[in-house]
């Protein structure tokens, strides 16, 4: 049986017009969170201001991990020479352009995080690594090699200023392939795919354990890393997942149907099960080998405070995608994959909270409008910058040489 080419029946020229009630909204959140932290970071009273520090952090680490990992889905679908998913790369290309600005934001966090707000003071405060001092941790200063202020600067800006260079070229190979055709583009592209996941793949296990492990430099675990991709990925997919349908609601992408959210639906269901199997992993070795120092990451999240914020987070992150996208049909619907999208970019916002409160704020007693205000100024943000982007271009890769396949893809 032939393939019909069904390129005449789509506009693949159509370009998103971002503006009305989505530009009013995302305005809106942006002016909601700087009014949130500015509020914070006035206040006399310290434990807020050290929430509001440590609430940056977490909404920087998260607004970056999400843009990484839109770069991470190009490029993996580059390698494997995946045709599903060439029609929505577009969506995932705009959150990789936006990953230089999520970049510097995170980098002026970390930086003044380390020099004005201590919220790396577990490793960086006078005295611990002196032997002379009385404030020295044996501990510590046995991490000193690594745990220093100009290797951990020197690997944030090398980090990020990598996976922002291979973001940025990625997606103008993709936009400068719709003007030229051919496949240099795409063998170019393939080519630099292939080595920004070898760097990627080595690297961020490091990046998260600087930027997030090392707020309790004591305890270590060789999983955090892979626990954290997890994350960023699962959150990825789903901002992805969100994106599309929200675009395909307000009549764009038709090329797009229910097989390929289907397959987004799969990613989410699959990598939420590793997310589960990496935690798990982690905490079920660290209880039951009942080593007092490595219990001490868990007995902090067990206070009265966490306690149900931390089950709360398995609660979502496993058991709702378990039990919403195990069915077939469910993956197939709009409204239902939005709701889940929704819900798991909530609920791995919850984990990072609960990866980063207990280590920063030694003396948190309270969530609230810091919490959601900045939570909501960086969602406003990142729809702002990413549908900005995605309005600049096509919404379709035209010349992209799976794109004829992407159009066929039936599950």
């Amino acid at each position: 049986m032939g393939t019909h080419n069904h390129h005449h029946d789509y506009n693949f020229s159509e370009q998103f017009q971002f503006g009305g009630v989505a530009k009013i909204l995302s305005i809106v959140a942006v002016v909601i969170g700087i009014a949130s932290i500015a509020w914070g970071l006035l206040s006399h009273d310290h434990i807020i201001h050290e929430r509001t520090y440590a609430n940056l952090l977490l909404m920087g680490y998260y607004f970056t991990c999400v843009c990484a990992a839109g770069a991470f889905f190009v490029a993996l679908q580059l390698v494997t020479q995946s045709g599903w998913s060439a029609g929505l790369l577009r969506i995932p290309q705009a959150m990789a352009s936006v990953l230089p600005i999520a970049s510097l934001i995170l980098l002026i966090i970390v930086g003044l995080g380390l020099y004005t707000h201590n919220l790396y003071h577990h490793w960086h405060a006078d005295g611990l690594t002196d032997p002379t001092s009385p404030n020295y941790d044996a501990l510590v200063a046995g991490k000193a090699a690594f745990l220093n202020v100009p290797g951990f600067l020197i690997r944030q800006v090398l980090f990020m200023g990598s996976y922002s260079i291979f973001a940025f070229i990625l997606a103008k190979l993709s936009y400068n392939e719709d003007l030229n055709g051919g496949l240099n583009g795409y063998k170019k592209s393939f080519k630099l795919s292939a080595l920004f996941l070898v760097i990627f793949g080595f690297t961020t296990p490091i990046w998260s354990f600087d930027t997030i492990m090392s707020l309790e430099a004591h305890w270590f675990s060789t999983m955090f890393g892979w626990y954290n991709f997890a994350a960023m990925w699962v959150s990825g997919i789903s901002a992805i997942t969100l994106i599309l349908i929200l675009l395909k609601k307000a009549g764009y992408m038709s090329w797009v149907n229910e097989n390929h959210l289907h397959d987004l639906g799969k990613l989410m269901f699959g990598f939420s099960i590793f997310w589960t199997y990496v935690w798990f992993a982690q905490f079920m070795l660290i209880w039951y080998s009942n080593i007092p120092e490595e219990t001490v990451y868990f007995y902090k999240r067990w206070e009265p405070e966490y306690k149900p914020w931390f089950w709360l987070s398995i609660v979502i992150n496993f058991v709702a995608p378990l039990l919403l996208l195990v069915d077939r049909d469910a993956k197939r619907k709009e409204t239902f994959m939005m709701c889940v999208a929704i819900l798991l970019l909530l609920g791995h916002w919850l984990d990072y909270y609960i990866m980063i409160m207990p280590g920063t704020v030694e003396a948190h007693r309270g969530f609230g409008i810091i919490e959601v205000g900045t939570a909501i100024g960086f969602a406003g943000l990142f729809t702002f910058l990413v549908l900005s982007k995605l309005s600049k271009h096509a919404l379709a890769p035209k010349h992209h040489p799976f794109l004829d396949e992407s159009l066929h893809h039936q599950i």
